[in-house]
């Protein structure tokens, strides 16, 4: 069956009005032992859309699922020449200040973790050195026939020979590194398999329609159960892959403080929402400690 994506949802309670007031956030790493929850909001002023805020990609793509990717092969290479164009852009991408003032938190030991529903390598790039990628990475490639894990990069360099000359104009470029192209632009696009065992490429990413693996589940939950509080940082929560974290938060007693420009799923369980651009929020917060920000070179490989 067909799976589609939550576009959005509506509230069905009065939610309480957002804040621009930025103290709650500070004294909350102030106490330590916050636990960092980011979306694709957070990697907007990287030049990377989300997926739900003004203008997100969902509005015009709907993101390949798992049950259409091992369905068939026409499905694969209209993945994989929109995802290979796209990839050129995504893996060129730089953290934003968002990402280095979360970093620059980790090094001072204000945080017990962070976890990332993004698959842009952006956090580590940006010096975060143990963020649970909750969706996997783009970086990586895993084989559905024999399970062995391999670069990107390596991947790319293969589907480049195989394609000489690809280099259509994409639309836009979206969340999960997928490129907006039609079919006529994709044409007869290569997808190469396996090394190993000829079987077929995936990226190492959680699509819609497939499950977060239990045990990657169990550990946020652990990380949950050790912080003191949780920060939402630039995410709707409008699924429940990042929504439960914030319920199991909340029924633990542990505050609950989201950033984020628009009403989210888990405003309810939260004791403030911050309505503010997040690169600007935290550099504040970041300020207000006495913590510098710096600029980062690096990007994910």
């Amino acid at each position: 069956m067909r799976m589609r994506p939550t576009l959005s949802w509506a509230p069905t309670e009065d939610l309480p009005p957002a804040t621009t007031d930025l103290e709650p956030v500070a004294d909350a790493l102030r106490a330590g032992g916050v636990l960092v929850l980011s979306g694709a909001g957070i990697s907007t002023e990287s030049g990377i859309p989300d997926y739900r805020g003004e203008g997100g990609s969902l509005s015009r793509h709907t993101p390949m699922t798992y049950q259409d990717f091992t369905a068939g092969a026409q499905a694969r290479r209209r993945y994989w020449a929109r995802s290979h164009l796209g990839w050129r852009t995504f893996g060129r991408a730089r953290p934003n200040a968002g990402h280095r003032a979360v970093a620059a938190f980790e090094r001072h030991g204000l945080l017990s973790g962070v976890i990332t529903q993004n698959v842009d390598g952006l956090h580590q790039a940006a010096g975060s050195e143990d963020a649970v990628e909750l969706h996997g990475s783009l970086e990586r490639v895993v084989c559905l026939s024999c399970g062995a894990v391999s670069l990107r990069r390596d991947l790319a360099q293969r589907l480049e020979e195989a394609n000489a000359g690809f280099a259509p104009v994409a639309a836009a470029i979206n969340p999960d590194g997928d490129a907006d192209l039609t079919d006529d632009q994709v044409g007869d696009f290569h997808v190469v398999s396996c090394t190993l065992c000829g079987g077929i490429l995936k990226p190492d990413v959680v699509f819609f329609g497939e499950a977060v693996p239990p045990q990657r589940v169990e550990h946020c939950r652990s990380l949950v159960r050790e912080a003191a509080s949780l920060l939402v940082l630039g995410s709707s929560l409008t699924v429940m892959s990042g929504l439960r974290f914030v319920r199991y938060a909340a029924q633990d007693g542990k505050p609950v403080l989201i950033v984020n420009r628009d009403l989210t799923r888990g405003d309810r369980h939260a004791v403030a929402r911050i309505a503010l651009p997040l690169g600007a929020a935290l550099t504040t917060v970041a300020g207000r400690l006495g913590i510098g920000v710096g600029e980062e070179a690096a990007g994910p490989a």
